[in-house]
């Protein structure tokens, strides 16, 4: 008979943490429980509590990311989503965490705070500092703009987006980028 395996405090708090992700991505921040997300690890429900206190406090930890936006402070404008896709592509395909979050957000109330502090903390700076004039405007049409893409992609999986690679996407939306950050307002 083989003795149990022994994991490590570390170990088990991060497979703890990428469970949670998982669950509250597919199921929702209300619906899930630390006793599910302990199933999915294979640890007592106990662990969970001795970790992470509550629901809420895993949660919280869950959804702390750093997108690691690049200093866009005198970026060209015609340079902006260069700068910008790579990185936006790596968190989107690169952390299941981001992923889980966003789609936690459009059910939870818990996920969308954090889903606003998140860019209200790291997307807002760094997009307002490329700002020409009205950087709360400008920033929050652009920050719309790379949700909606993101979601669009790899939540709701539209074809055309999906089958788009990188590059293509990437020029797509450089118009875009430079007019929210850069161009005239359009008045209608």
């Amino acid at each position: 008979m083989t003795a149990p395996r022994r994991r490590s405090a570390p170990a088990t708090r991060a497979a703890i943490l990428d469970a949670a992700r998982e669950r509250f991505g597919t199921t929702g921040y209300d619906r899930v429980t630390m006793r599910q997300v302990a199933g999915d690890v294979g640890v007592d429900p106990a662990m969970v509590v001795r970790y992470f206190k509550t629901k809420e406090d895993l949660f919280t930890e869950a959804a702390r990311f750093d997108l690691g936006l690049p200093d866009l402070d005198g970026v060209h404008p015609e340079d902006l989503a260069a700068v910008l896709m790579p990185r936006f592509f790596a968190v989107w395909e690169g952390d299941a965490g981001f992923l889980s979050l966003l789609r936690a957000s459009a059910s939870s109330d818990a996920a969308g705070a954090k889903m606003l502090e998140l860019f209200a903390g790291q997307v807002y700076p760094a997009l307002a500092a490329a700002a020409v004039d009205r950087p709360a405007e400008r920033a929050s049409l652009l920050g719309s703009q790379i949700l909606g893409l993101a979601f669009a992609r790899y939540v709701l999986k539209v074809p055309p987006l999906v089958a788009m690679s990188r590059d293509d996407l990437s020029e797509w939306v450089a118009p875009v980028f430079r007019h929210y950050l850069t161009g005239p307002p359009t008045v209608c």
